[in-house]
């Protein structure tokens, strides 16, 4: 800033004096200009100016009052769409505002990381079309104007992180086993970024190929709303629902997709589904290198279902081999553990049921199904060396042993709620077998008073093993008075499902 003091009938031998109110000194210059090379908000204010000559000084009169304003300068932010963080391949768009500096006659420099980006870029915003990993960084920018030489002041760095590819993930409340007529809600969520994204569902459904061989494709859900909530309510659930859910996530514009999420399985119990899964042994647990047979039976048709497992590798596939309604495995290993449920073509499922394989010298042979109150109930342990006698192998409920030094068979001739709970067998000298849920079925209108939860802890307290048997027989607790089969599962042991 430059001040001039102009003085009638100038001649030679003048001085020139400027000062302000909050100064108590006058500044003195040679020349008749006052020059602030770098101004400050603390430079505003009245100016005024005389001139003086000789030795004494003679002095003129002050001049009038000149009133200069300074302002701060304008700060320049930027600021990036979608999102701070975003992944590999999205379209991404940087701008720089200049607050309280107007938006025209401005141009900008881009800096990353105190380095000069684009230094002939004049614009005020710019994008990167399929941003990658190594446009990671913190970046700022400045803004000048032509007109009055003013630049403002350089923004706040602000950090764009790019990471690889974008990972929607799905998670079920409150439990993913179900009885008809509950209601759960799934909900989707990306990864490390929660700004700007909408969500599609999709589930998988049957269709034939021009050879007439069964094929499963992912179909959107029609009942499910697209939209930024990220949830998807069933209320209430029916057998038909029992499948495998998953989501996917997209923003931007061109529309960035997510890829696909996990698959998240739900599993419903119903009254009276239309076709029943038949277990051959009929147990839940049983040895590798074994032979299973699982077949559709239904007493109007038994034909048009196929046998599919969810296995704990949490992959879908079909068990039956062409269009067949009987799965039979020769050669039993402990991929097959798993749920297993029949499916038709047109949507109708079959209560899920639980299979557990053992890779180790003992099992528990417990029911498949529930037992009703006041039947009899009778457990077996199983050696897989048929002529080693079950003789002193304990039989435990809730990780308390019941009965000592037996022959590996203990019977309850009349069944009560009590007896519900996880069971095994445990040799002494070899192992121990897995944890199966035994349900008992109330045909009361009472209802039972343990919590899901509590057995869930009683569950993971319990088990020594990865895998965890956990009962869809639990939701009977809830709905005891109908005549609904509840059967068990064995999942991997994971917090993310």
């Amino acid at each position: 800033m430059t001040l001039s003091c102009t003085l009638k009938l100038q001649s030679a031998g003048w001085k020139f004096y400027w000062i302000k109110p909050t100064q108590s000194t006058e500044t003195e210059t040679e020349t008749d200009y006052y020059n602030i090379s770098s101004v400050r908000v603390s430079d505003g204010g009245q100016y005024r100016c005389r001139a003086g000559r000789r030795n004494p000084v003679y002095y003129t009169h002050y001049s009038d009052a000149l009133w200069v304003n300074v302002i701060e300068n304008p700060k320049a932010v930027v600021t990036i769409k979608p999102d701070k963080h975003v992944f590999r391949g999205e379209t991404v768009t940087l701008r720089c505002e200049i607050q309280g500096g107007g938006d025209t006659e401005w141009t900008y420099d881009w800096y990353k990381k105190d380095n000069t980006l684009y230094p002939y870029r004049t614009t005020q915003e710019f994008s990167f079309s399929s941003v990658r990993n190594d446009d990671s960084g913190e970046y700022t920018c400045r803004g000048w104007r032509s007109s009055d030489s003013q630049s403002s002041e350089i923004s706040d760095a602000v950090t764009l992180t790019v990471s690889d590819a974008a990972e929607a993930v799905v998670s079920v409340s409150p439990l993913r086993w179900l009885t008809e007529g509950d209601s759960v809600t799934l909900s989707c969520a990306v990864r490390h970024s929660s700004t700007g994204w909408t969500f599609s569902w999709y589930t998988e459904v049957p269709s034939r190929d021009s050879q007439g061989s069964l094929r499963y494709s992912t179909a959107l859900l029609s009942d499910s709303s697209r939209g930024s909530g990220g949830s998807y309510t069933l209320r209430p659930v029916t057998v038909k629902h029992t499948g495998v859910y998953m989501c996917r996530a997209e923003r931007g514009e061109p529309v960035f997709h997510t890829r696909d999420s996990n698959l998240q399985p739900l599993w419903i119990t119903g009254e009276s589904p239309p076709v029943s899964l038949i277990i051959n042994p009929s147990r839940t647990q049983h040895f590798t290198a074994d032979s299973l047979s699982l077949s559709c039976e239904d007493q109007s048709d038994s034909t048009g279902w196929t046998v599919r497992g969810y296995t704990h590798s949490e992959t879908v596939s079909d068990c039956s081999s062409g269009s067949g309604s009987t799965c039979n495995i020769s050669f039993l290993s402990t991929s097959h553990t798993g749920v297993y449920w029949c499916q038709s073509e047109s949507g109708g499922r079959s209560n899920p049921v639980n299979i557990t394989v053992h890779n180790g010298h003992v099992i528990l042979d417990s029911p498949v199904h529930p037992v009703t109150e006041g039947h009899p109930l009778t457990l077996h342990c199983l050696s897989r060396n048929s002529n080693t006698s079950a003789s002193g192998i304990d039989v435990y409920k809730d990780g308390s042993v019941l009965q000592n030094k037996t022959t590996g068979e203990m019977t309850i001739s009349t069944v009560s709620k009590s007896d519900e709970g996880f069971y095994h067998c445990k040799h002494p000298e070899r192992e121990e077998s897995p944890k199966s849920w035994v349900s008992v079925r109330v045909l009361s209108d009472g209802k039972a008073p343990l919590s899901v939860l509590k057995l869930l802890s009683s569950a993971v307290a319990a088990s020594p093993y990865v895998l965890v048997t956990i009962i869809l027989a639990v939701k009977c607790y809830r709905a005891r008075s109908k005549t609904s089969q509840c059967s068990s599962l064995a999942i991997k042991l994971n917090p993310n499902i």
